[in-house]
Formats: C-alpha cells, sequence, structure tokens
C-alpha cells in the first residue's frame, strides 16, 4: 500500500563485478588528502582520503568492472574489501553510477 504524498526513490544496488562511471553531474577535485567528490545535483560532497581510490574512482570507465579497475591498481582480492565499500558507498550516494 503506497502513503499519500510518499516519494519513490530510486536505488541501485552496488555490483562490483559491473561497470560502473562518474555521475555526469559530479566534479572530482584533486587534494592532497585524495580528493573532494561534489555531486551538483544533489549537492551532496565526499571525501575520497586516499589517492589509491582516487585513481580507481577516475578509471572506472576504462574497465569491464569494478575489480577490473581494483586489479589495475594493484589491489588484490585480499586487499579489495575496503575498496568496495568505499565504492558502494559512493554508489549509494550516486557519486557513480552503472555505466
Amino acid at each position: 500500500m503506497s502513503t499519500p504524498g510518499a516519494t519513490a526513490v530510486a536505488t541501485t544496488q552496488f555490483d562490483p563485478g559491473a561497470t560502473w562511471r562518474l555521475h555526469p553531474q559530479v566534479a572530482l577535485r584533486p587534494e592532497p588528502f585524495g580528493a573532494l567528490l561534489y555531486h551538483f545535483g544533489t549537492r551532496k560532497l565526499s571525501f575520497l582520503k586516499n589517492t589509491v581510490i582516487v585513481d580507481v574512482v577516475r578509471s572506472l570507465d576504462d574497465h569491464a568492472s569494478v575489480r577490473d579497475a581494483l586489479r589495475a591498481h594493484g589491489i588484490d582480492e585480499n586487499a579489495e574489501r575496503p575498496y568496495v565499500r568505499a565504492l558502494g558507498t559512493l554508489a549509494d550516494s550516486h557519486m557513480i553510477v552503472p555505466a
């Protein structure tokens, strides 16, 4: 049953085996600690706190999957968990979207 006046929110399940990319309305600004991401549509700000995750996010379009992007940056299966979690958070906040 639907509640009058309720707004549906579309959610996308993050799949690290799929291809993802930066949302077209997101700007990435490099910083000494990593980078700032700003979404012009939602006005949300996110911080990337290391340069490896910044490089991974920048290269998402160049790879068939998130896991391929991680491997290209030297992150193996045993070390991927915090990166997958961070990228899932970016997907939840619509900073990255399915390609």
